[in-house]
C-alpha cells in the first residue's frame, strides 16, 4: 500500500463525498479526485488513471438510472460524443511534463470550480430551451474532449454550464447528458493512457476508492431524482476545490509553498 492507513481511510471518505454530491447534479467528480490525489502525493499517472476510473464507476451507475427514467437520449447526446472521444483519446496519450501536468490541473481544477458554482447558482425551475446551429454540439465535444483527456477527467463540469448557460435543455437531461459525456470520455482517456503507457493503478488502494465512489454515486443520483437539493453543500465543495486549485498550482506547479 503506497498511502498511509489514516491518510487512505481520509482518502476513502473525501472520495465517497465526493462521489454522492457531484453525481447529484450529473458529474462523475474527476476534478475533485485529482485534487485529493494531487495533496497525497500521489504519482501523476496513477493521478489521472485513478481519476478516469472512479468516474467511469460514479457515472456508469448514473446512466442506468437516467435510462431506466428515460432520460438519456442518445440521438441527441450523440453530435457531444462523436467528436469529443477522439479528442480525449488524444489527449489522454500525450505525455506531458510533470510541472506542466500540475499547472494545468491546477487550472482545470480553478475553473471547475467556478463552474460548479456556477451552474448550482444558475440552475432555474423554468427554462425555455433555445436551438443552436447543429455544428455548435461537435465544436463543444471536441474542445471540452480535448482538455478532459489531457488532465484526466470527463468533462462534464465544463459541459453542463455551458449548455445551462446557453439553455440548451432542462436541467434533468442537461445532468443525463454529462453523465454520459463522461462515460465515454473516461473510457476513451483510459484508452488513451494505455495507448501512450502511462495506465498506472493505484494498487491496491483503488479497489477500496472504486467500491466508495460506486456507493455515493449512486447515492447522489437518487437524491437529485428525488429532488433533495444539496445547493449549499455543492457551493461549498466548489470553494474549497477553488482553495485545492490553488494550492496545488501554487506549492506543485510553481513550486511555491504559501500554505503548510
Amino acid at each position: 500500500m503506497s498511502l498511509a492507513p489514516f491518510t487512505y481511510i481520509l482518502v476513502l471518505t473525501a472520495f465517497f463525498v465526493i462521489a454522492t454530491l457531484y453525481s447529484a447534479v450529473g458529474f462523475g467528480g474527476g476534478s475533485s479526485y485529482l485534487a485529493i490525489l494531487a495533496l497525497v502525493v500521489v504519482g501523476f499517472f496513477a493521478i489521472r488513471t485513478t481519476a478516469l476510473l472512479c468516474n467511469l464507476f460514479v457515472v456508469t451507475g448514473s446512466c442506468l438510472i437516467y435510462y431506466r427514467k428515460g432520460l438519456l437520449d442518445i440521438k441527441k447526446f450523440l453530435p457531444f460524443v462523436l467528436s469529443s472521444v477522439p479528442m480525449a483519446f488524444l489527449g489522454a496519450s500525450v505525455k506531458l511534463d510533470l510541472q506542466v501536468f500540475y499547472i494545468l490541473l491546477a487550472g482545470v481544477l480553478i475553473v471547475s470550480s467556478l463552474a460548479l458554482i456556477y451552474q448550482t447558482l444558475a440552475i432555474r425551475s423554468a427554462y425555455s430551451p433555445t436551438k443552436y446551429p447543429a455544428h455548435i454540439p461537435y465544436i463543444l465535444g471536441a474542445g471540452i474532449g480535448l482538455l478532459s483527456g489531457l488532465v484526466g477527467i470527463g468533462g462534464g463540469i465544463f459541459l453542463a454550464p455551458v449548455l445551462h448557460h446557453m439553455k440548451w435543455e432542462k436541467p434533468v437531461t442537461i445532468a443525463a447528458l454529462a453523465s454520459f459525456f463522461i462515460l465515454v470520455n473516461s473510457l476513451s482517456g483510459l484508452g488513451g493512457l494505455w495507448a501512450g503507457n502511462t495506465f498506472e493503478l493505484l494498487w491496491p488502494e483503488i479497489l477500496g476508492l472504486l467500491f466508495a465512489v460506486l456507493l455515493g454515486g449512486q447515492l447522489g443520483v437518487r437524491l437529485s431524482l428525488g429532488r433533495l437539493s444539496a445547493k449549499r453543500i455543492r457551493i461549498l465543495t466548489g470553494i474549497l476545490v477553488l482553495f485545492v486549485g490553488i494550492r496545488v498550482l501554487l506549492r506543485n506547479g510553481l513550486e511555491i509553498s504559501l500554505f503548510p
